[in-house]
């Protein structure tokens, strides 16, 4: 007999604004798969804002787990929590909760530490700016003015959650539509986390806000988060980019690496030597489309590092706001030089490497 099993766990820290930090976990194995968000609170190591989700599960009693998550509200990143989550959520909600729970505190802890240690001001996120290399500077200034949209082109936000759709979201899919188009975008695409957006449910959605609305969704694998275009089929839990990869391609869609060096928002890729040339023989390269090149939720070392390794592998490159809230959309966004009328016209242009990314809002 042969015995198959297989264990994946990512764990993710992001700074979404200069007071927090935002955990977000997944634990993914051949019989369970299970997501943990929460927030710490810079000033106090607070622990706040806890969700899970239950993708895959094996008796009627997993999914009550979810109502003693909240058992952990409150708590400190201090040396006491370990034992406090074994006793709390380990013997009243569950075991692999606890797990991943603990695998999220001790990432949180390192992106913490290196806050220490860097003590980089809240207002200034770049790594480049921080350091005051004139070179870095000056190169993305001139990046970000060269990144504005022109005159004629169609201009989409190709990355957007929305509330219940995704749960990290904030807003509900009328408020993201109505910022988009008063911030004087052409096009929304929803890209809902491992969500599923009906045709009929688009096609009411543009009739309603006389509005170009597009469906996308944001899938997690094995190598990361990934934006797919035409490709409508239902996947929950964490699957293997290259199977992904190879569904998408049966169905005529694309595959576009989503900000694909945010593990570094607060470590910085140059601190761990992350060169081009080291970062464009990732695996995850190899099976992708495209690349997010512009995501407003990382630095501008990242994106900048994310941008040349697409012009090294001379993948199409893309920009989206990746917002959660109504204050983020249009961040960034792709232009296109003619307009999109549904998600075939989107693929296509996408595969032809039509789009640039661009930054409509100059933030």
């Amino acid at each position: 007999m042969t015995l198959e099993f297989m264990r994946s766990k990512l764990v993710n820290v992001t700074r979404p604004d200069p007071e927090t930090l935002a955990v977000h976990g997944v634990l993914d194995d051949s019989i369970y798969s299970l997501e943990l968000d929460f927030r710490v609170r810079i000033a106090d190591l607070r622990i706040f804002g806890i969700a899970g989700r239950w993708h895959r599960w094996t008796t009627p009693e997993c999914p009550r787990a979810l109502e003693f998550l909240d058992e952990a509200e409150g708590f400190f990143l201090d040396d006491e929590i370990e034992p406090r989550i074994h006793k709390s959520i380990g013997r009243h909600a569950c075991r692999h909760f606890a797990n991943l729970f603990l695998e999220c505190i001790s990432a949180g802890r390192q992106a913490l530490a290196e806050l220490n240690r860097t003590a980089a001001p809240a207002a200034v996120a770049d790594p480049a700016a921080v350091s005051g290399d004139p070179a870095a500077v000056t190169a993305e200034a001139a990046f970000r003015k060269a990144s504005r949209p022109r005159t004629g082109e169609f201009v989409v936000d190709l990355h957007l959650h929305t509330a219940p759709a995704s749960p990290c979201a904030s807003a509900a899919v009328a408020d993201m539509i109505a910022a988009a188009r008063a911030r004087g975008l052409d096009a929304v695409c929803l890209t809902d986390h491992n969500y599923v957006w009906g045709e009929k449910e688009i096609s009411e959605l543009r009739e309603k806000h006389d509005f170009p609305v597009l469906r996308g969704n944001e899938i997690v694998t094995d190598q990361g988060d990934m934006l797919v275009f035409g490709y409508n089929e239902d996947v929950r839990g964490v699957i293997g980019l290259a199977e992904l990869k190879k569904r998408v391609a049966a169905a005529g869609g694309v595959v576009i690496a989503a900000h694909p060096f945010r593990g570094f928002l607060t470590f910085g890729a140059e601190d761990v030597g992350l060169t081009v040339e080291r970062a464009r023989e990732r695996e995850m390269f190899k099976w992708v489309d495209g690349i997010e090149v512009l995501n407003g939720r990382v630095t501008n070392s990242e994106n900048r590092l994310a941008r040349e390794v697409a012009a090294a592998l001379e993948l199409p490159a893309t920009g989206g706001s990746d917002a959660h809230q109504v204050s983020e959309v249009g961040l960034y966004a792709t232009a296109f030089p003619t307009p999109l009328s549904d998600e075939k016209s989107l693929v296509a242009a996408l595969r032809s490497g039509l789009g640039r990314a661009v930054a409509p809002r100059g933030d």
